[in-house]
């Protein structure tokens, strides 16, 4: 896995020499470009690997007693940890893992192993659509009932023989899927905020459990969608028609689609109900120096076709564990009236 400094993000760095901990041996570097030391993958001050107490915090808010979650990660990783370091790790990110706050509810709602439910996509390749079902109810509240039915509805949909997975899959005598992450076309002015997120501090623990530059992606997505509050689900597929496009353009939408062949396909990284919105988020690796904007407003656009909520319900942004930049997609296409 590629390293890069956490100071000024220079992928120049020297290896120099290892810590050894409790249970561990950390990698140190220096770093070519601002001269600073870091360890890699070190949560500091601490003992025992990021993985223990990343996972035993997961583990214990699928749900699982401090008994159980001793057991389960004695089980998986074959280490005695004793209820109260655990329970000291759970109460010292608690700030940032703010499921606590909703856990007491939520575990009344699904048992640990029935929290999330997870199901594998085949479309042209393999996505884990995951849905957090305790969360999502509890989000009823954020949204009028009516709103709330009707992304649900979708969202139910997804993994039954009922949502039309041929259209993610490419046929032989057609050309390639036109994928969202590929769009480029023009927007009107519009306001991009960048900001300070939880979803930065988040990300920065889910990439602690990453092996590889592949599986960053999803050991964000498996830390988000147990551990903070709003995440309700995970590679949520979505897909745009030539229909929808003549529909917006009917409505007055400024969106300029023609070059493109339909329907046009997604997979949105990370679903969030709070503040009364529907937040879609991508997790994108060098965030900084990444324009997600045309890609959030296609699915902006698809999910609000798919679930028939208004554009001005969603909320986009994208992230990594520095940067986080959001905005209405309404505003990038709707001109003010």
């Amino acid at each position: 896995m590629e390293v890069s400094c956490p100071y000024c993000n220079s992928k120049l760095v020297n290896k120099e020499g290892k810590r050894k901990v409790k249970l561990s041996i950390i990698q140190k570097y220096r770093c070519l470009g601002c001269n600073k030391h870091f360890a890699d993958k070190d949560l500091k001050h601490k003992s025992y690997p990021a993985k223990i107490i990343l996972n035993s915090i997961s583990t214990y808010n699928l749900g699982y007693t401090l008994e159980q979650t001793k057991k389960e990660i004695a089980k998986r990783f074959h280490i005695k940890i004793p209820e109260s370091t655990i329970h000291s790790w759970i109460k010292q990110y608690s700030d940032i893992c703010t499921f606590h706050r909703i856990r007491e509810q939520a575990i009344k709602l699904h048992p640990p192993e029935e929290i999330i439910f997870s199901h594998h996509l085949q479309h042209n390749q393999i996505y884990k659509y995951q849905l957090h079902k305790a969360k999502l109810h509890l989000a009823s509240k954020e949204m009028p009932s009516h709103k709330f039915s009707q992304l649900k509805a979708y969202l139910d949909k997804i993994p039954t023989d009922n949502f039309p997975h041929h259209i993610f899959q490419p046929k032989q005598d057609m050309h390639e899927l036109t994928r969202s992450s590929q769009m480029k076309f023009k927007t009107l002015d519009f306001v991009k905020e960048e900001k300070q997120n939880f979803a930065n501090t988040l990300a920065s623990l889910g990439l602690q459990l990453s092996k590889t530059n592949r599986e960053r992606h999803e050991s964000v997505q498996n830390f988000m969608i147990a551990n903070d509050s709003v995440t309700v689900a995970c590679e949520i597929p979505v897909y745009l028609t030539n229909d929808d496009i003549r529909y917006f353009l009917s409505k007055g939408f400024s969106i300029n689609l023609e070059n493109y062949q339909t329907p046009i396909t997604g997979h949105i990284d990370l679903l969030q109900i709070r503040n009364g919105l529907i937040h879609i988020l991508d997790y994108k690796p060098d965030a900084d120096k990444t324009n997600a904007v045309n890609q959030l407003i296609i699915y902006a656009l698809a999910l609000s076709s798919r679930t028939k909520l208004a554009v001005k319900d969603f909320k986009c942004g994208w992230f990594d564990d520095k940067h986080y930049f959001e905005f209405f997609p309404l505003h990038a296409v709707y001109p003010k009236q």
